[in-house]
Protein backbone atom coordinates (compact mmCIF):
# COMPACT_ATOMS: atom_id res chain seq x y z
CA UNK A 1 0.00 0.00 0.00
CA UNK A 2 1.46 3.44 -0.65
CA UNK A 3 1.79 6.11 1.54
CA UNK A 4 -1.18 8.34 -0.39
CA UNK A 5 -3.54 5.49 -0.18
CA UNK A 6 -2.52 4.85 3.67
CA UNK A 7 -3.13 8.25 4.57
CA UNK A 8 -6.88 8.48 2.30
CA UNK A 9 -7.64 5.58 4.83
CA UNK A 10 -7.01 7.08 7.82
CA UNK A 11 -8.91 10.17 6.48
CA UNK A 12 -11.61 8.01 5.40
CA UNK A 13 -11.72 5.88 8.72
CA UNK A 14 -11.45 8.84 10.82
CA UNK A 15 -14.80 10.68 9.21
CA UNK A 16 -16.25 7.87 9.55
CA UNK A 17 -16.09 7.23 13.07
CA UNK A 18 -16.66 11.48 13.42
CA UNK A 19 -20.20 10.78 11.49
CA UNK A 20 -20.74 7.71 13.77
CA UNK A 21 -20.79 9.80 17.41
CA UNK A 22 -22.15 12.49 15.78
CA UNK A 23 -26.05 9.97 14.81
CA UNK A 24 -25.56 8.60 18.10
CA UNK A 25 -24.92 11.70 20.20
CA UNK A 26 -28.08 13.02 17.71
CA UNK A 27 -29.96 10.33 18.58
CA UNK A 28 -29.49 10.77 21.72
CA UNK A 29 -30.86 13.80 22.15
CA UNK A 30 -33.64 13.05 20.25
CA UNK A 31 -35.40 11.36 23.02
CA UNK A 32 -34.25 14.33 25.60
CA UNK A 33 -35.33 17.08 23.60
CA UNK A 34 -39.01 19.12 24.35
CA UNK A 35 -40.24 21.88 22.47
CA UNK A 36 -42.75 24.95 23.50
CA UNK A 37 -46.04 25.26 22.60
CA UNK A 38 -48.57 27.57 23.73
CA UNK A 39 -52.74 25.93 24.13
CA UNK A 40 -52.97 27.42 20.80
CA UNK A 41 -50.79 25.66 19.46
CA UNK A 42 -51.70 22.23 21.44
CA UNK A 43 -55.18 22.84 20.43
CA UNK A 44 -54.48 22.98 16.36
CA UNK A 45 -52.21 21.07 15.89
CA UNK A 46 -53.32 16.97 16.11
CA UNK A 47 -49.66 15.58 16.35
CA UNK A 48 -48.81 17.55 19.36
CA UNK A 49 -52.00 15.92 20.96
CA UNK A 50 -49.80 11.96 20.83
CA UNK A 51 -47.63 10.54 23.63
CA UNK A 52 -44.88 12.64 24.11
CA UNK A 53 -42.95 14.96 26.21
CA UNK A 54 -44.27 18.89 25.76
CA UNK A 55 -43.40 22.22 27.14
CA UNK A 56 -46.75 24.82 27.37
CA UNK A 57 -46.37 27.88 28.10
CA UNK A 58 -49.08 30.66 28.87
CA UNK A 59 -50.65 32.48 31.75
CA UNK A 60 -52.52 30.71 34.91
CA UNK A 61 -56.27 31.53 33.96
CA UNK A 62 -57.87 33.82 36.62
CA UNK A 63 -59.64 31.76 39.35
CA UNK A 64 -59.12 28.37 37.85
CA UNK A 65 -56.65 27.38 40.26
CA UNK A 66 -57.90 23.65 42.48
CA UNK A 67 -56.11 23.03 45.18
CA UNK A 68 -56.45 19.28 46.76
CA UNK A 69 -56.61 18.93 50.57
CA UNK A 70 -53.70 16.81 50.50
CA UNK A 71 -51.64 20.05 49.46
CA UNK A 72 -49.85 18.34 47.06
CA UNK A 73 -52.89 18.10 44.21
CA UNK A 74 -53.23 20.62 42.08
CA UNK A 75 -55.32 21.31 38.74
CA UNK A 76 -55.21 24.93 37.13
CA UNK A 77 -55.50 25.88 33.28
CA UNK A 78 -53.31 27.68 31.34
CA UNK A 79 -54.23 29.90 28.58
CA UNK A 80 -52.53 31.80 25.94
CA UNK A 81 -55.58 34.15 25.95
CA UNK A 82 -57.23 32.64 23.08
CA UNK A 83 -57.52 28.93 23.90
CA UNK A 84 -56.29 27.03 27.44
CA UNK A 85 -55.58 23.85 28.54
CA UNK A 86 -56.09 22.54 31.98
CA UNK A 87 -53.58 20.82 34.03
CA UNK A 88 -53.10 18.84 36.83
CA UNK A 89 -50.09 18.57 39.13
CA UNK A 90 -49.08 16.46 41.90
CA UNK A 91 -46.05 17.94 43.90
CA UNK A 92 -45.33 21.70 45.29
CA UNK A 93 -45.88 24.24 43.34
CA UNK A 94 -43.34 27.25 43.30
CA UNK A 95 -43.99 29.95 45.70
CA UNK A 96 -44.25 32.49 42.63
CA UNK A 97 -47.12 30.63 40.99
CA UNK A 98 -50.30 33.12 41.11
CA UNK A 99 -53.12 32.73 38.99
CA UNK A 100 -52.93 35.98 35.90
CA UNK A 101 -49.36 35.35 35.95
CA UNK A 102 -46.72 33.52 33.31
CA UNK A 103 -46.10 29.45 33.93
CA UNK A 104 -43.99 27.14 32.09
CA UNK A 105 -45.33 23.26 32.35
CA UNK A 106 -43.84 20.24 31.16
CA UNK A 107 -45.31 17.27 30.98
CA UNK A 108 -47.54 14.89 28.39
CA UNK A 109 -50.74 15.41 27.44
CA UNK A 110 -53.59 13.22 27.74
CA UNK A 111 -56.56 11.04 25.76
CA UNK A 112 -59.02 13.08 27.40
CA UNK A 113 -57.06 16.37 26.36
CA UNK A 114 -55.96 17.67 29.53
CA UNK A 115 -52.37 17.83 30.70
CA UNK A 116 -50.66 16.01 33.08
CA UNK A 117 -47.60 18.19 34.40
CA UNK A 118 -44.51 16.61 35.89
CA UNK A 119 -42.98 19.95 36.49
CA UNK A 120 -44.06 23.91 37.34
CA UNK A 121 -41.44 26.65 36.30
CA UNK A 122 -42.96 30.47 37.26
CA UNK A 123 -41.43 33.71 36.46
CA UNK A 124 -39.16 34.87 39.27
CA UNK A 125 -40.55 38.50 39.39
CA UNK A 126 -43.25 41.28 38.54
CA UNK A 127 -41.42 42.39 35.45
CA UNK A 128 -40.29 38.83 33.61
CA UNK A 129 -42.15 36.76 31.49
CA UNK A 130 -40.47 33.42 29.74
CA UNK A 131 -39.54 34.66 26.46
CA UNK A 132 -41.57 32.35 24.18
CA UNK A 133 -45.16 33.02 26.25
CA UNK A 134 -44.39 37.03 25.85
CA UNK A 135 -43.93 36.21 22.19
CA UNK A 136 -47.00 33.52 21.74
CA UNK A 137 -49.36 36.24 23.70
CA UNK A 138 -47.90 38.95 21.32
CA UNK A 139 -48.33 37.54 18.48
CA UNK A 140 -52.11 36.23 19.56
CA UNK A 141 -52.92 39.87 19.98
CA UNK A 142 -53.79 39.91 23.85
CA UNK A 143 -50.05 41.04 24.98
CA UNK A 144 -50.60 44.04 27.70
CA UNK A 145 -47.08 44.86 28.05
CA UNK A 146 -44.87 45.36 31.24
CA UNK A 147 -42.61 47.31 32.46
CA UNK A 148 -39.61 46.40 30.04
CA UNK A 149 -42.08 47.02 27.29
CA UNK A 150 -42.96 51.10 28.19
CA UNK A 151 -39.20 51.68 28.53
CA UNK A 152 -38.30 49.97 25.21
CA UNK A 153 -40.58 51.64 23.43
CA UNK A 154 -40.10 54.91 25.68
CA UNK A 155 -36.31 54.23 24.23
CA UNK A 156 -36.94 54.17 20.19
Amino acid sequence: MTRKRRRLTVVFLGGLMLATAAALVLTAFEDNIVFFHTPTDIATKADLQKDRRLRVGGLVKEASWKKAADGLTHKFAVTDLTHEIRVAYKGIIPDLFREGQGVVVEGHMLPDGSFRADEVLAKHDENYMPPEVAAALKKSGQWKGGAEDAAAKSAK
